[in-house]
């Protein structure tokens, strides 16, 4: 592979695209808001991964296998820059990309969500963003931290990508805020944000746990309040070994008996700072959603990510005689309802309802072997798989590499498509209409 220089990066080709890795677009002290990093006045190596946020390994590591092992740090906060070779300055559409993990796992650095063949398949400009995790991200504690830390590292990032996607090729008019699960949701957030939303001109929203919303002051507060006893020491100096020991013990604390709440205990607290209050956030997302492109979906079966493998009580319902099966896959279809599908619809309808043009899908199962189904995070290999990157994920079996780069076609290029024009031109695929159902299916 040959390196390539964009303005003040220094990156390497692969085949059809230029990868630009682990640029630093903000620092932060511990629980202090992010501060802009200054361009460098050299050439940077952009041609190694940054470290990742600490975390601990997440909870559906079982069911979409394992990412590359990467150093964790503090200092996290950076992102990676997929282009064309030949983009010119500033005329490609440019896809920001939040990853999912429950604001607990994940990055922007992960092998997993490395963009070569979006953005081969596309010509979109794709920047994959990390941000803080957990406690470090989103613990609300009086006199400790304020909460929607990840948030401001978003916002950050957008901010330079405003200022500096040009040199890749990428229009900064053109900026499409896409993520899934908990970076779905923080594109939602986003929709509301007054200072986020001039930094980009649509989105895509897949599989935001609607049902679950933002965190409230007193639920974030009493889950602060439970962490800092767990840690039973200072935060702000305690080893990040310690904070993460008891912030484990905190979320499987939050989740209760069985590990039946899957919610999310650190996540963005609303009427905390920049995220208003949720009457004045749906008043900002109203107020700003005409011609407002917006894709959105879920998966058909998103709870078998979380109670599909081995479960303390969908485990005994599953071996119930006669009627086991079927009582477990209903109770499972109605919780990934209540907490993805129904708000889905509910929040295309308001959308729509102001003016946005809202796209709405539903993904279904790869392959009927498989025991997962059509489950949370089953849309991930369709965008990201290249060569063997997904093809060992649990979720994805017996699929092979090639049989997942081929079903994953045309949801890449829908993706493409909508980040050029903010449209699908496919006539089964029209606008959502408020009170309407209908989706595309996919893949």
């Amino acid at each position: 592979m040959e390196d390539v220089v964009s303005g003040r990066w220094r990156g390497e080709v692969r085949g059809e695209v230029a990868v630009f890795r682990g640029i630093p677009y903000a620092r932060a002290e511990r629980f202090a808001p992010p501060e802009a990093v200054a361009a460098p006045d050299g050439v940077y190596d952009a041609t190694r991964r940054y470290a990742i946020a600490p975390q601990l390994p997440g909870r559906l590591e079982s069911v979409m296998g394992r990412a590359e092992p990467l150093e964790q740090s503090e200092d996290c906060l950076a992102l990676t820059v997929t282009a064309p070779v030949d983009a010119g300055p500033g005329a490609r559409p440019v896809l920001v990309w939040l990853h999912g993990g429950a604001y607990l796992a994940g990055s922007g650095q992960w092998n997993l969500y490395d963009a070569d063949r979006l953005v081969g398949e596309t010509g979109a400009v794709v920047v994959s963003v990390s941000y803080r995790l957990g406690v470090l991200g989103y613990l609300r504690a009086p006199g400790i931290s304020a909460g929607n830390l990840g948030l401001r590292d978003q916002i950050m990032a957008l901010r330079w990508v405003r200022e500096h996607i040009a040199e890749f090729g990428g229009d900064p008019e053109r900026v499409t805020v896409w993520g899934q699960s908990a970076g779905a949701q923080s594109v939602v957030a986003l929709l509301g944000i007054a200072e986020a939303r001039p930094l980009f001109a649509g989105a895509i929203v897949q599989s935001a746990p609607f049902g679950v919303g933002f965190l409230s002051h007193r639920r974030a507060e009493r889950i602060g309040a439970m962490f800092l006893t767990e840690l039973d020491a200072d935060p702000r100096t305690a080893p990040v070994r310690e904070l993460l020991a008891a912030q484990g013990r905190t979320v499987r604390r939050a989740a209760g008996p069985g590990a039946m709440n899957p919610a999310p205990p650190f996540a963005p607290v609303a009427d905390a700072g920049l995220l208003p209050d949720e009457r004045t956030w749906r008043a900002a997302v109203r107020d700003a959603a005409t011609d407002l492109p917006v894709l959105l979906g879920c998966a058909a079966e998103e709870a078998r990510a979380f109670y599909g493998g081995p479960h303390p009580i969908f485990g005994k319902l599953r071996r119930l005689p006669v009627v086991g099966a079927r009582l477990d896959a209903a109770v499972q279809r109605l919780i990934g309802r209540k907490a993805f599908e129904h708000g889905l619809f509910r929040f295309a309808d308001e959308l729509a309802d102001a003016g946005a043009r809202v796209y709405c899908y539903r993904m279904g199962q790869l392959h009927p072997a498989n025991p997962y189904g059509a489950c949370h995070c089953i849309d991930l290999p369709l965008l990201f798989a290249d060569g063997d990157t997904w093809h060992t994920a649990p979720m994805v079996a017996p699929l092979t590499a090639a049989e997942i780069d081929v079903l994953g076609r045309r949801t890449r290029a829908y993706w493409g498509e909508f980040a050029h024009t903010g449209r699908i031109a496919d006539t089964y695929w029209t606008p959502h209409r408020p009170s309407s159902r209908s989706v595309r299916q996919l893949p």
